[in-house]
């Protein structure tokens, strides 16, 4: 089968790997018809974490089933399926708390928990930006979608991940209805979480970003954009609020923040959130934070490097306010935003810029990564287009 293979920093090559395969009882296999590229992907992509070479990527991911193991009694060959990124077994402590973004049985390290499709220190498992997919434990991890899955992927598979963890960073900073609402990071993550916010029926929802094509986009669902070339988002909430700030508000931008004129500060948003969010307001930090970072020695400095993150935390203490970070439970959400999908309430789809062949992967991943005017959103078919 083909896949997209990691090479080495900003080096994706196609090319034909083994056949992936049912291994246990549990297993089903997927033939992938649309995944997506996430701004996850690039920091391996860039060389920026441990994710080994040979290996392939994609962890949001959607096809069609066409084996099951002989365990398997729900998921039936032929129904479309779209995948949660956590790989979960359903039985462990985590799980039976909802917790499957910290599964401890998939996870073969006995002190990390949480496994995934293609992700660095999540697991041996390869991604689906590929033909085929292993998926284990199906019956537990596969969304079964209805009907109209073949001619609506583009929204579907946004359930693999960045709906699910855009509505989880909402989720974390208790977004109500009537709530004042800011969001760091208008990439695709971002733009979930506004756009969830707003499904929960916030009174007006900011977001910060210093790239004019997706603050368009914020700005087309009905959030009000702040270019960070031109503003400091928490002068502009504040203004906006009787110098009070925000009721809350979203982290989606992680260790790899970057200012206007391109230097890279893993602080940047949480200080800025910190800064827009009023006294006992709380944050949902969904933007990816990592323990370790093998460039960030030279972009940042040696503590960057280790994970170490200079935010303000006496301004949020001094300010009471809440914090719920990390990864996002995809099972807790994916049911219920996909039957706002289905009964039309919901179209994530509207930020996918392109859709592209497999063969045309390490082409996508250039222009993404690069941030490219219009690139806002790349969907892979690796076995035609929809």
């Amino acid at each position: 089968m083909k896949a997209a293979v990691y090479e080495g920093p900003r080096t994706i090559a196609v090319k034909d790997v083994p056949d992936a395969k049912i291994e246990h009882p549990s297993d089903i296999l997927v033939q992938i018809t649309s995944t997506n590229i996430c701004g996850s992907d690039l920091h391996m992509y860039e060389g920026r974490t441990s994710f080994e070479t040979g290996r392939t990527l994609g962890h949001e991911n959607l096809g069609q089933v066409v084996e099951v193991g002989s365990a398997v009694t729900k998921v039936k060959v032929g129904e479309y399926v779209c995948l949660p990124f956590n790989i979960a077994c359903g039985f462990c402590k985590q799980c039976e708390q909802g917790l499957t973004n910290y599964c401890l049985t998939m996870q073969p390290e006995p002190a990390l928990a949480g496994a995934a499709y293609g992700f660095a220190e999540m697991g041996p498992y390869q991604g689906g930006q590929a033909e085929l997919l292993r998926v284990p434990y199906g019956d537990f991890n596969a969304l079964r979608l209805g009907e109209d899955a073949a001619e609506r992927q583009l929204d579907y598979v946004m359930l693999s991940d960045i709906f699910p963890t855009g509505y989880h960073a909402t989720e974390m900073a208790g977004v109500k209805p009537g709530d004042q609402t800011v969001v760091f990071g208008a990439g695709p993550v971002g733009l979930m979480a506004a756009y969830s916010a707003i499904l929960k029926g916030a009174g007006r929802v900011w977001v910060a970003d210093h790239h004019p094509d997706r603050l368009q986009l914020a700005e087309e669902i009905g959030a009000i954009p702040i270019n960070t070339n031109d503003q400091d988002p928490a002068e502009v909430v504040k203004e906006a609020t009787l110098g009070l700030g925000a009721d809350n508000g979203c982290e989606c931008v992680g260790y790899q923040a970057h200012d206007p004129q391109g230097r890279e500060n893993a602080a940047l948003t949480m200080n800025g959130l910190i800064d827009a969010v009023r006294f006992t307001g709380a944050l949902g930090v969904v933007g990816v934070f990592l323990p370790e970072d093998p460039g960030g020695a030279e972009a940042q400095g040696e503590l960057q490097a280790k994970g170490k993150t200079p935010i303000d935390f006496g301004m949020m203490w001094f300010k009471g306010q809440k914090v719920g970070t990390g990864q996002a439970p995809v099972k807790r959400y994916n049911r219920a935003l996909r039957d706002l999908i289905a009964g039309g309430k919901a179209e994530p789809s509207f930020l996918v810029s392109h859709e592209l062949n497999l063969d045309e992967a390490a082409m996508a991943y250039d222009h993404f990564d690069a941030r490219d005017d219009g690139w806002t959103k790349v969907v892979l078919h690796p076995n035609g287009a929809t």
